[in-house]
């Protein structure tokens, strides 16, 4: 198939440089372009980035010699892709102001910044659960006044690894949600090396995290307008969050606690997360897991270390599955922040729109 012609716009931070080690011989996308601040702007990629590769996955020999594009100018930038992603670090006035002038130049934007996550038109994307919210993209087509252009975002890292398994559990009622999530310092985009106060250290708070993790899943779990031009977000369950930075490289931890307006059993839990369908393994999607969730028997599993690359980082493992004494069960998951939970959840996100056919080539 002739691939997509991509950019990646925040290309020199951790999260764009996940995003430029994922394209590397990718089935359906090619790395046409990187952007960055105007600091680095004119240098090859390996230049800029020389020093400042956060990865343990070496930079792909295909886009060291990319020249570094100003991500200011849109219209340069947009003349060499066919959509892009976008993982700056700015203000979100400055990054949603970007992600619509790119939008407005025609260029669907994958985001993995929050600035959009909060409009109504934007949909917010976990492929396997909510891939009919793109719909809402004709809406918002509409009022930016576009014909190809457009915005979709991918929710916040730490979601990932709850949302997924309380998501086939939702037919059985769920009114209360407890979670207390363990996010390793990566989502901070930072390294053992340049953050050594978090070694042999816990520090209770992620500015905007606990915000994000009780709203954004409404989000998720939410249903179009009647006339199609917003996502309504859900007004239950009631979500309780405490968000705690830990001293591991890569992999969020939640601790959740559950009550059911009709409590579930063991087996019928355990069903659920087997049995669960979802349309981007249908799809045969490329960077699709298979499973999507997998239940682990082990008292002492999931564990960040062993278990947060399951299916390529992109798959959601949950284990210690027992009852509640104040809500009716507990139990622990565990995902990828900066694959699943960030480039490869924008990857996989952004293969689906194309295969919805809202993304296409530009000629």
């Amino acid at each position: 198939m002739k691939k997509y012609r991509v950019g990646v716009i925040g290309a020199t931070g951790m999260v764009g440089q996940r995003f430029v080690t994922l394209l590397e011989n990718h089935p359906w996308f090619q790395l046409t372009a990187v952007a960055a601040s105007a600091r680095s702007a004119g240098k090859t990629y390996e230049e800029a980035i020389s020093g400042r590769w956060l990865l343990k996955t070496p930079c792909p020999e295909e886009a060291k010699q990319l020249t570094v594009l100003d991500a200011a100018d849109v219209e340069k930038v947009a003349a060499q892709v066919d959509f892009v992603f976008c993982a700056i670090s700015a203000s979100k006035e400055e990054t949603r102001r970007l992600e619509e002038a790119y939008a407005k130049a025609e260029t669907p934007v994958v985001s993995n910044n929050s600035a959009c996550r909060g409009v109504a038109d934007v949909p917010m994307l976990i492929p396997e659960i909510n891939h009919a919210h793109t719909a809402v993209i004709a809406a918002q087509r509409k009022r930016l006044g576009t014909e190809r252009g457009f915005i979709a975002v991918k929710p916040n890292c730490s979601i990932q690894s709850y949302v997924p398994a309380l998501t086939p559990l939702l037919s059985f009622g769920i009114e209360k949600i407890s979670v207390c999530t363990y996010q390793a310092i990566s989502g901070a985009g930072k390294t053992f090396e340049t953050f050594p106060e978090i070694i042999d250290n816990v520090i209770p708070y992620i500015g905007g995290e606990e915000e994000k993790s009780e709203q954004e899943p409404l989000k998720i779990w939410g249903s179009l307008s009647a006339d199609g031009s917003a996502v309504i977000p859900a007004q239950t369950p009631v979500i309780s969050a405490q968000c705690l930075r830990v001293p591991a490289s890569d992999g969020h931890m939640a601790a959740v606690s559950v009550s059911f307006a009709r409590k579930p059993e063991f087996q019928q839990m355990l069903d659920a997360w087997a049995n669960w369908k979802t349309l981007p393994q249908e799809l045969e999607l490329p960077s699709a897991p298979t499973p999507f969730v997998q239940y682990m028997t082990e008292d002492n599993r999931p564990q960040t270390k062993l278990d947060r690359d399951f299916e390529r980082g992109m798959g959601v493992s949950v284990g210690r599955l027992r009852p509640d004494r104040i809500f009716d069960w507990r139990f622990v998951c565990l995902s990828h922040n900066t694959l699943r939970g960030a480039a490869g959840g924008g990857v996989l996100s952004a293969e689906l729109l194309c295969a919805q056919n809202y993304i296409q080539h530009k000629d």
